[in-house]
């Protein structure tokens, strides 16, 4: 069995490869189709969940706001990439107080908690930016290659499994992979692609670059003694702020008058 096995392995890890919108070498083991086949799954379970829970916020003030913001960053999302304009684009208005999250799956279906809206007391600018950096994880395809990176631990660990005819080792790493493939954060590659590829479409959908540093600011503040959730998924390099506030100039010569996009139809989960 070793003698195809290993082989078998190298061979995939060599040919699964894509180039990310920055022109990154990405581990694609996954096809970013099957991604959005399984976040969609997933995220139906979820807010099936949360409307049990009523948890899903109604109230049309906030409801408006998100679906416009929301709806601006996507217009500008389906310019730069036409593929997406088939994606079921939803987001979700999650009542959590003490919640510090937001998220966007493969295939367009995001979702935003109440309490790093109240908490941060984020203006329009810092929603599109929060928002415009999730949306560029989908659009960069971060969850089929964190998905990736689950297949690849879990095939080196059924090698070692097959290596030593320990069935149990193989069984332990199909089912760490399940879990990665859910829980594994971003890497720190990934979260600079999507800070640099959100503020631009921020920028383009008419909102103001500098609330990228300004968002990251009050995360920062909002550490404390320790990290908000979001920053165990969303890995924070020291020099973000810096790094943000380098491409401002770029970012508005890009669109100078902050030119307000049309707004896509995007579904509110309710």
């Amino acid at each position: 069995m070793n003698k195809w096995f290993y082989p078998l392995i190298i061979g995939l890890l060599l040919v699964a490869c894509a180039t990310s919108p920055t022109g990154r070498k990405q581990l694609m083991l996954i096809p970013p189709e099957s991604a959005i086949v399984e976040s969609k799954t997933a995220y139906l379970a979820t807010m099936e969940q949360l409307e049990e829970e009523n948890k899903l916020v109604r109230n049309p003030q906030t409801v408006e706001r998100i679906r416009t913001i929301t709806g601006r960053l996507v217009t500008e999302a389906v310019k730069m990439y036409p593929r997406t304009r088939d994606w079921e684009w939803s987001v979700a208005i999650i009542e959590a107080p003490d919640t510090l999250n937001a998220w966007c799956m493969a295939g367009g279906r995001m979702a935003i908690y109440t309490g790093i809206i109240q908490q941060l007391n984020l203006t329009d600018a810092e929603i599109a930016q929060i928002m415009g950096h999730e949306i560029s994880h989908a659009l960069a395809n971060h969850t089929a290659e964190q998905m990736s990176r689950a297949m690849a631990i879990n095939l080196g660990i059924t090698a070692a499994g097959a290596a030593s005819d320990n069935n149990a080792i193989a069984l332990t790493g199909a089912a760490l992979a399940a879990k990665l493939a859910l829980q594994l954060p971003n890497s720190r590659t990934a979260e600079s692609e999507a800070d640099r590829i959100g503020i631009e479409l921020a920028t383009r959908a008419g909102y103001a670059p500098e609330a990228a540093v300004s968002l990251w600011q009050k995360m920062e503040r909002a550490g404390g003694g320790g990290p908000p959730e979001f920053l165990s998924t969303h890995p924070s390099p020291g020099n973000r702020q810096q790094t943000l506030s380098q491409l401002v100039g770029k970012m508005k010569q890009l669109n100078p008058n902050a030119s307000k996009s049309a707004v896509y139809p995007v579904d509110i989960v309710q």
